[in-house]
């Protein structure tokens, strides 16, 4: 199995321990690799719960935030270079919680898409582009336990000791291809990008709500959700570790009426729920008490264009359209060997293709994608393209 070079070092968990290791990152040179590790299937928070760095002259520094009051002085240091992350979307959020912003980024995942290699995940790319095989299997783990297994600490350090000789070989193949200047214009959109937005009714992606049918089950999963998000909130657990999505939707199927009927269904009658039967009870009853014009829509509300299965009763024009658009942008991602969703969101296609603009021309048809999101790269392959697919559609 492949180890660090120089070993795993000892982790940094202390003011004296932080100050050395910002004053040999200050001495290195280049830009930095940035990883962390969270426990996003155990905590309710995204926090980093360990922070890798690699650097050329500093080697690599593993920083374990929880104990440390601040880091305010390894942000003066990082924050001014370029940093190097795989799937930097991931990371960027618990980073900036931290204080660490960077002011430019190299992506390798999204780097190694621009590039149109198949395999983009890290342990397929450093196969393929350096010859090395990654261990990889700790990554969905528990992250904030402590002490940390050294084996987890192997698989930490090596997350980042590979990436700057990977950012060399993917720049090298990017600037081959000519699309440097797009990476640069992604990597930046994703480094702008600020934390998610919260969903609309995020209750609504449970887990097989296929099976929910009447507006008062709906109403059912909608307490329960929110009355399972509170205590996953208040405990710092993973909201499916306090109770499944599949507890949920057979209450709400099974609509029990007191708690011995609810202590009978599958799971509820585990220990920890038995503890919390109260609180599952009560948001069942909320939801059983709702008057009907209080109860949720089966179909969920939003703006935008309805699912793309019911395009072609809605507006047969428009599901012509979208089929053209599709086909017109599956030919220049082939040409550019690009990823199709790379190459435009499909959330812009499908509002561009429901509702055109009008005039329907070129500069309209970027006026649009633009609003969109979409970067000047893309404008410039597809604008013209799409306008032209769009107006010689058949009506």
């Amino acid at each position: 199995m492949l180890e660090p070079a120089a070993g795993v070092p000892p982790i940094v968990a202390s003011a004296g321990a932080l100050d050395a290791a910002v004053a040999v990152l200050g001495r290195g040179t280049g830009p930095v690799a940035v990883d962390t590790e969270r426990a996003s299937g155990y905590r309710y928070w995204q926090r980093a719960y360990l922070v890798q760095l690699r650097r050329e002259g500093a080697g690599t520094v593993l920083i374990d935030p929880i104990g440390l009051d601040g880091l305010s002085e390894l942000a003066d240091v990082l924050n001014p270079l370029e940093w190097v992350l795989h799937a930097a979307s991931q990371d960027l959020p618990c980073l900036a919680e931290l204080g660490l912003a960077p002011a430019v980024i190299f992506d390798t995942e999204l780097a190694a898409r621009l590039a149109g290699l198949e395999r983009v995940g890290l342990a397929a790319l450093v196969e393929e582009l350096l010859g090395y095989h990654l261990q990889k299997g700790h990554g969905a783990a528990d992250w904030s336990r402590r002490p940390l297994p050294a084996e987890w600490l192997t698989y930490a350090a090596l997350d980042v000791e590979l990436l700057l000789p990977l950012r060399t070989a993917i720049a090298a193949e990017l600037d081959a291809q000519g699309k440097s200047g797009w990476a640069v214009e992604e990597f930046e959109t994703v480094r702008n990008a600020g934390p998610p937005v919260p969903r609309t009714d995020p209750w609504r992606r449970t887990s097989g709500m296929h099976r929910i049918h009447k507006p008062r089950e709906l109403a059912t999963v909608r307490e329960l959700w929110h009355a399972r998000d509170q205590l996953a909130r208040q405990r710092d657990i993973a909201p499916g570790r306090v109770l499944p999505d599949a507890a949920i939707i057979d209450a709400a199927l099974a609509d029990p009426p007191d708690e011995a009927a609810l202590l009978s269904r599958p799971v509820f009658n585990g220990r920890s729920q038995r503890r919390h039967v109260k609180t599952w009870l009560a948001a069942i009853q909320a939801a059983r008490v709702l008057p009907a014009s209080e109860l949720p829509s089966l179909r969920a509300q939003g703006g935008g264009p309805p699912p793309l299965n019911r395009w072609q009763d809605r507006d047969p024009a428009a599901a012509v359209r979208l089929t053209a658009a599709r086909a017109t942008l599956t030919k220049i991602a082939e040409h550019y060997r690009l990823p199709l969703q790379n190459l435009l969101a499909p959330d812009v296609v499908r509002r561009l293709c429901w509702e055109p603009p009008e005039p329907l021309d070129a500069a309209a048809v970027q006026r649009e994608l633009v609003a969109g999101g979409a970067r000047p790269w893309q404008c410039e392959l597809t604008a013209h393209p799409l306008a032209t697919a769009l107006t010689t559609a058949p009506k």
